[in-house]
């Protein structure tokens, strides 16, 4: 057996897509490495990535995900490296290395990259786990951007590859066009494009839960079968098959297939086609020496990988606003300042920590907004949706801005429309998964943040509506452009300060 598991080092839940770290060290999510655009630090991650893993006996990664965050509201962009295809690229690169090593082999986690070929431009930014986002669109014309980083974790030696669950609408290739059903039905993507145009020969990992429809806890959660919802359980599994998939995600109705082998409709060549697949890669693994070569059981969670995580947490984080209060730039923050702290749980300062009325300056933690939903299974944990604050959020802001200057410090799982505050704040900082204490060595100078935005800053949702899904920056006069972020020096007297570009 190949033990495989989404992320695990990161902060954000997602039952669908990762989970915060627990009993491992905590890294910035991976936008937070694309907001950083450091190749050594992401290959660094990933060798911790791989050490945990393997002292837990996983060997397979369902990771890095590669998408471009090209269509602002979509709700995985976290777990993406952001929106420039060349960055994504290289830091897809360095991820794959640092997970298998230059060659897939017995020390190595084996990675799969995901999801082929590129699952960012949705419309309207809808997610394509559930109906109404089963649609990707390319109004720009811009397929390749998408694909470009797939061809570097090709050449990386990326040992998988897991197509989208969405369906493209509207794409032509080579002057035809291509069928829309998801991409793991779609022959011309897995088959032509993949296999014979990209010469990828490694194993093709369907996403899960494809074939059966399914209630869970209550809850609909009908099979992502998208353009071919109205074939049957069997139909649907001899279009993955004929499709290049080799391995079923999430599905465990075994005697289907042997049935469909057993009468003929699926050949035993084509079978073993894919099984020849999967056994090497166990034995490229090492899976198959009766004597093992896992390490499983080491330690995780080391002193020095916390320590590193929590240093990239500040690394990462992108000061977009840094203005003067009383001539001075008000960040970083001097020890020994009276602060007042909204969003904080209980942490140790280098500030005096006092109430908002006897305060000199505010620091206030928020999130990017979302519209919570719950029809459908996972769907509770998709963040999607408009990316306007709440009404009431905005009011907060403002009126402690015009008693305080605010520190205003955002967790960008996706942008933010920040038009309303973005004047107001004396400081605007956005990080990109981080706990309370990397915040505040970031804000006080002991870590200084280096990261600059991976994606753009929309200035309404307007602007979002009348852009393409599949271009990277295009809505009309952005609040802060990708790759905005001011940094500032580390001062150990605290007795001057010094801002810079």
């Amino acid at each position: 057996m190949v033990f495989s598991t989404d992320p695990r080092h990161s902060f954000q839940q997602n039952d669908a897509a990762a989970h915060a770290a627990r009993g491992l060290s905590q890294w910035p999510e991976p936008i937070g490495f694309g907001a950083l655009r450091d190749p050594d630090a992401a290959r660094a991650f990933a060798e911790v990535v791989r050490a945990d893993y393997r002292a837990m006996g996983i060997r397979m990664a369902l990771h890095p995900q590669v998408d471009l965050a090209t269509e602002p509201r979509w709700a995985r962009q976290a777990q993406s490296f952001g929106a420039d295809a060349a960055l994504t690229a290289e830091l897809a690169e360095a991820y794959i290395v640092g997970l298998q090593g230059q060659v897939l082999g017995a020390d190595s986690v084996a990675a799969t990259t995901k999801h082929f070929p590129g699952g960012g431009p949705q419309r309207d930014g809808e997610d394509p786990h559930f109906p109404y986002g089963r649609e990707q669109v390319y109004p720009g014309g811009r397929f390749e951007d998408h694909l470009a980083p797939f061809r570097a974790a090709i050449a990386a030696g990326t040992a998988a590859m897991m197509p989208y669950y969405g369906m493209p609408v509207g794409l032509t290739l080579g002057g035809e066009g291509v069928e829309s059903v998801g991409f793991a039905y779609n022959r011309r993507i897995i088959t032509g494009l993949l296999r014979e145009e990209l010469g990828f020969d490694g194993v093709v990992l369907s996403d899960f839960g494809l074939v059966t429809d399914q209630e869970v806890f209550g809850k609909p959660f009908p099979a992502r079968a998208w353009g071919v919802e109205h074939l049957d359980a069997d139909a649907r599994m001899l279009r993955l098959i004929d499709s290049g998939i080799d391995q079923l995600g999430g599905e465990q109705d075994v005697a289907r297939l042997v049935r469909l082998v057993d009468t003929g409709r699926i050949s035993t060549e084509r079978i073993a086609a894919s099984a020849t697949r999967l056994v090497a890669l166990q034995q490229r693994l090492g899976l198959l020496v009766e004597s093992g070569t896992d390490s499983s059981g080491g330690p995780v969670a080391m002193r020095e990988h916390i320590e590193l995580g929590l240093t990239m947490q500040s690394r990462s984080m992108a000061v977009l606003a840094n203005r003067d209060v009383a001539g001075v730039p008000i960040l970083p923050i001097e020890h020994g300042r009276r602060v007042f702290l909204e969003g904080f749980s209980r942490s140790a300062t280098p500030w005096q920590v006092v109430a908002e009325e006897e305060a000199e300056l505010a620091i206030v933690r928020i999130a990017s907004p979302f519209e919570p939903r719950d029809a459908y299974f996972l769907e509770s944990g998709m963040q999607q949706g408009s990316l306007d604050l709440p009404a009431s959020q905005i009011a907060r802001i403002t009126d402690l801005c015009a008693r305080l200057p605010v520190v205003l410090v955002v967790t960008m799982s996706r942008p933010a429309i920040l038009t309303p505050v973005a004047g107001a704040v004396a400081a605007l900082v956005a990080d990109f998964g981080a706990s309370d204490e990397a915040v505040i060595a970031a804000l006080s100078g002991m870590e200084p943040p280096e990261g600059s935005l991976p994606f753009e800053l929309p200035r309404s949702m307007a602007a979002i509506a009348a852009s393409h899904p599949d271009v990277a920056s295009d809505t009309v006069n952005p609040l802060f452009t990708i790759g905005s972020g001011i940094r500032f020096r580390s001062i150990p007297s605290h007795s001057h300060q010094e801002n810079h570009e």
